[in-house]
């Protein structure tokens, strides 16, 4: 298998001959990884809980940590899910990576389609699929929505959305999501949307919908061909508890849940224990979002940029995307991850995304220093 270089080796090759300027920190705009402590109740929880490291867990996951992802959708997405209907997983990029691997195995000539540009693990998965690849270009002129030809979608066996969207923050509502899921039945393809960035939102009034949502108003009450994946990675602070799911067509995961089987990709009790607990919490992701909107208003002040719908990501159009970045780290020692390097195609080009994934003091100083740079 030949797997493209991740984005952050590819950054780490175009910066490695650049002394930056010492007379600022280093700030590392490049990764989703939030940099705030995770909540004391979760760690608390894990702790309390790490004698059961003597216990072998299971695949399917305990029963206490699949009703807590069950109560989550429940009271985020007034959706009601069965036991048979979800599925723990350990963060959202192992099953991003081997699902596209069962889904697709008994195709002859396998066909994917994916968002781009995208999350590197989405193309990985179609090179360890063999499958050929049908790029669904998130672009300024279609205003970062997902769409695909009649002809491409009649090739479809699995397609991958992600919304809300990483890197360029976008989202779809629930009616342009309901119109993917009756294609999917239409075409009869398997449909999934990656939500890690679901909870990442700042108006109570107009909150990032699912997928599952959308599949109930396009009448699809069973959730046939349609499936999504979520994390507490982004939500919690807490993306090494690795704590994620997949959801939906309970047909699909009787047979994916025997696949899980052998790969034996299983949560430590300890670590179910500690993200039933946050699965089953509300109140800290309301404060980390606060955190997060506040960083945007900082952006919108110093940049002039929009604050997005979700995500903590900021899309920004430049000329040069690696000269850009090259001359960034060098005058101010920051780091921002070129947009050509999360697309193909020539997706991503003009563009760099910056991760506000810092509290308010870093945000601000070093969006200050972004800004010089840009100002000359």
């Amino acid at each position: 298998m030949n797997f493209e270089k991740y984005p952050f080796e590819k950054l780490n090759e175009l910066l490695k001959d650049i002394v930056p300027n010492e007379k600022y920190e280093l700030s590392a705009l490049t990764i989703g990884e939030p940099k705030f402590e995770t909540p004391q109740f979760i760690q608390d929880k894990l702790k309390e809980t790490s004698s059961l490291l003597r216990k072998y867990p299971s695949t399917i996951g305990e029963p206490f940590l699949r009703e807590s992802m069950i109560n989550f959708v429940k009271n985020r997405f007034n959706v009601d899910l069965e036991m048979n209907q979800i599925v723990p997983t350990f963060g959202t990029r192992e099953v991003l990576f081997n699902f596209p691997q069962f889904a697709l195995f008994d195709k002859k000539e396998p066909v994917i389609a994916f968002t781009n540009p995208f999350y590197q693990i989405y193309e990985g998965a179609a090179i360890a699929s063999r499958a050929s690849v049908i790029h669904i270009d998130l672009t300024k002129e279609n205003g970062f929505k997902a769409t695909l030809s009649e002809e491409d979608l009649k090739r479809c066996d699995l397609v991958i959305l992600n919304f809300p969207n990483n890197p360029t923050s976008a989202s779809m509502d629930i009616d342009e999501l309901a119109s993917w899921v009756e294609k999917a039945l239409k075409y009869d393809f398997i449909l999934v949307n990656d939500e890690c960035y679901s909870e990442i939102y700042f108006d109570e009034n107009n909150k990032p919908a699912s997928l599952l949502e959308a599949s109930i108003k396009a009448g699809n009450k069973e959730f046939k061909n349609v499936l999504v994946m979520n994390s507490i990675s982004k939500r919690s602070s807490a993306p090494g508890l690795r704590s994620g799911f997949i959801a939906g067509d309970a047909t699909i995961l009787k047979d994916y849940l025997q696949y899980r089987t052998y790969v034996g990709c299983a949560s430590p009790v300890p670590l179910q224990e500690a993200a039933a607990a946050a699965w089953n919490d509300q109140t800290h992701v309301d404060n980390f979002r606060k955190i997060y909107k506040k960083n945007f208003e900082i952006a919108n002040e110093i940049l002039g940029t929009k604050i997005p719908e979700s995500t903590f990501y900021i899309w920004l159009e430049v000329e040069d995307e690696l000269e850009f970045t090259k001359n960034l780290y060098k005058e101010k020692n920051v780091k921002v991850l070129p947009g050509s390097f999360l697309g193909r195609n020539g997706l991503g080009k003009g563009y760099i995304r910056i991760a506000l994934v810092e509290n308010e003091e870093k945000t601000r100083e070093v969006l200050t220093r972004l800004k010089d740079f840009i100002d000359g």
